[in-house]
């Protein structure tokens, strides 16, 4: 998502192990009735050096927790289908909001994969982890970087449409990038772009949801928050990839337009962190609002896998 002028581009990778994914067995968690019985708890706060941080807590308290972080320009919401199908499995699900986005406090003085990373160590910690972390775009990154520094708190990652490095672009389109989603206009830039990002499915309620995004970009405050978030790099995330040793999945929507080759991006990612790939198909870069039901076949096998590794 943080490319929003251009693709990122690499070179075909290693591949790496394809998931298959069997949602049969979902079929109890996928009714209305189910999901409605384990909406998000009440929005909690928890407070960092220089503002808060926004998270919900669901599911029974003994349950092994699993965090959910969404991706930059996005809200907690973006889980919103799959939180539900995740607690209705036995699990403790906790959503949270980046630093400079929804619930979260916009004053803070920077914004990004480190920063956000120190949030999830903190948030787990406050939780009382271990967890497994749930990333979506610049949120996966995030999430690497911080098992790469407490592997003791992040036993697993899940990383859904993932930036961990830096795509190849030129200094030129670098420039449009950073014009366009200036603070004066970034909020109208981004309703503009996103709707674009749901290549594939769209989600029943995507125009619903896509104006709570914009409203709350709109918001004093937050549109600096979220021109400062766009100018995220991913060079200290794809530093640390050779240090993580927790098992990963990585989750892909085959249209994803971030990436020139979604595949290829997906099975390099995978290949790095020995984990395993799920292409999700008609979905582009949100599979978790898009195609729900195989993204929690998805992660809920991982989870169980990962419990049995533990």
């Amino acid at each position: 998502m943080e490319k929003v002028l251009a693709r990122a581009a690499r070179p075909p990778p290693t591949q790496g192990a394809l998931l298959a994914v069997d949602s049969s067995h979902l079929a109890m968690y996928l009714s209305p009735m189910a999901t409605s019985q384990h909406a998000p708890g009440p929005t909690r706060f928890l407070s960092r050096p220089e503002g808060r941080i926004a998270y919900d807590v669901a599911g029974d308290d003994g349950g092994a927790l699993v965090l959910l972080v969404p991706g930059m320009g996005d809200l907690r919401g973006t889980y919103r289908f799959l939180a539900p199908l995740l607690v209705a499995a036995g699990y403790r699900v906790a959503s949270t909001d980046l630093r400079g986005h929804g619930d979260s406090d916009a004053g803070f003085a920077s914004y990004g994969d480190v920063d956000t990373a120190g949030d999830i160590i903190a948030l787990i910690e406050t939780l009382g982890g271990p967890a497994v972390v749930v990333g979506n775009s610049m949120g996966a990154g995030a999430a690497a970087y911080a098992a790469a520094e407490r592997p003791d708190l992040v036993t697993g990652l899940v990383l859904v449409g993932p930036f961990v490095r830096d795509g190849e672009i030129g200094a030129a389109t670098r420039i449009m990038m950073r014009v366009a989603m200036a603070t004066p206009w970034a909020a109208l830039a981004w309703k503009s772009y996103a709707p674009k990002f749901y290549a594939g499915r769209k989600p029943e309620d995507l125009d619903d949801y896509l104006r709570e995004v914009v409203a709350s970009i709109r918001r004093p405050g937050y549109t600096k928050a979220f021109s400062l978030t766009t100018r995220t790099s991913h060079a200290a995330v794809e530093a640390r990839l050779a240090r993580l040793s927790v098992p990963a999945l990585v989750v892909m929507g085959d249209q994803d337009p971030d990436f020139s080759d979604p595949a290829a991006e997906a099975a390099w990612i995978a290949t790095t962190l020995s984990g395993t790939v799920v292409m999700v198909p008609e979905a582009g870069h949100y599979p978790q609002s898009q195609q729900p039901e195989i993204v929690s076949a998805a992660v809920i096998s991982f989870l169980a896998q990962a419990a049995r590794r533990g």
